[in-house]
């Protein structure tokens, strides 16, 4: 090969992998997501209040701050960093890497549960949907009855989510053959291409694209209003700020305490309208560990820790259980 084809060749190399990595902030803009700040970035002394606070930018966190920012000033703290722009979170390719990753900046952080299994709770905006396998499906009906959830709003809210970040697989041999497997062992009936969750065999959908690159939950955020949605990335909450004095009959959820990447502390406040609040949707190990650090909880445990009892909840972090063990 002559000098001149080389050159030739490794401009188109070159220009491939420009084109590769550049596929999550490429994505990034054509969404027209709200600015994402780092926590460093707010104001030590901060003056503006909000209507909610919403602690954990994951699976749940992401939506509700879309939806709730069209009628309302919303701040979403989320403790780790932005979903694009990293190819082992964006690139099908590249799954196993992300769980693999043990490093500080990793947006899996891999934990082992008191009953030995290993496993990996996500830190970044997106949350679980930045590391999970993709798999997509609707709720089973009877799920949403004990939850008790308002199952028209739930079915009206599929198709919000679907529309954004869904998508129909395409099936891979193994995949194939294991569907065939599936129904030659008895597993029918044979529901083809569906989200709902139904009996037998299906394919479901996947937040992979046909390109395979990942749609996670952080880009339901372009669904939100710009001009009242505040994404602080880096916002580790380590407290509930409740208002303890005398005359009310239970404390008032009114701010929050979070350190930013630097280790500096800043709090921020809801506004004192009646309605406001304080939504904690850190996930099943996040949640209960932040209400315990704020003082909610079984007194014994609050005690043994020297945290002061805020409220008595003696149901707070207990009964959890992985549910892939048997």
């Amino acid at each position: 090969m002559d000098l001149i084809s080389r050159r030739v060749v490794f401009k188109a190399l070159m220009f491939l992998c420009f084109i590769r990595s550049s596929q999550g902030r490429d994505h990034f803009t054509k969404l027209n997501l709200p600015p994402f700040l780092k926590a460093s970035r707010f104001p030590t002394f901060q003056h503006e209040a909000y209507d909610y606070i919403i602690v954990g930018g994951g699976t749940a966190g992401c939506p509700l701050a879309a939806t709730l920012s069209q009628k309302y000033k919303v701040l979403l703290l989320e403790r780790g960093g932005s979903p694009y722009g990293n190819r082992n979170i964006t690139l099908l390719e590249n799954f196993h890497i992300c769980l693999a990753d043990v490093s500080p900046e990793s947006p899996a952080q891999g934990f082992i549960s008191t009953d030995g299994v290993i496993n990996a709770r996500a830190k970044v905006l997106g949350g679980g949907t930045c590391i999970n396998a993709g798999f997509y499906s609707r709720a089973k009906q009877s799920f949403v009855q004990q939850a008790g959830w308002d199952a028209d709003l739930v079915n009206q809210s599929y198709p919000w989510v679907e529309e954004r970040i869904v998508h129909w697989p395409k099936v891979a041999p193994w995949q194939a053959a294991l569907r065939d497997g599936l129904l030659e062992a008895g597993v029918s009936p044979y529901n083809g291409y569906t989200y709902d969750h139904l009996y037998g065999t299906k394919v479901g959908g996947t937040i992979f694209d046909e390109t395979g690159y990942r749609h996670t939950a952080a880009d339901l955020l372009a669904a939100g209003n710009p001009n009242n949605l505040r994404v602080l990335l880096y916002a580790s909450v380590n407290k509930i700020v409740f208002n303890t004095k005398q005359g009310h009959r239970k404390p008032r959820a009114i701010g929050v305490q979070f350190k930013d990447e630097n280790g500096r502390h800043h709090q921020a406040f809801l506004r004192e309208e009646r309605g406001s609040e304080i939504i904690v949707s850190a996930g099943a190990i996040g949640s209960p560990q932040l209400l315990l650090l704020s003082g909610i909880g079984p007194r014994n445990e609050l005690k043994k820790h020297n945290i002061s009892v805020t409220l008595r909840n003696e149901h707070v972090g207990k009964g959890m259980s992985d549910n892939r063990v048997s």
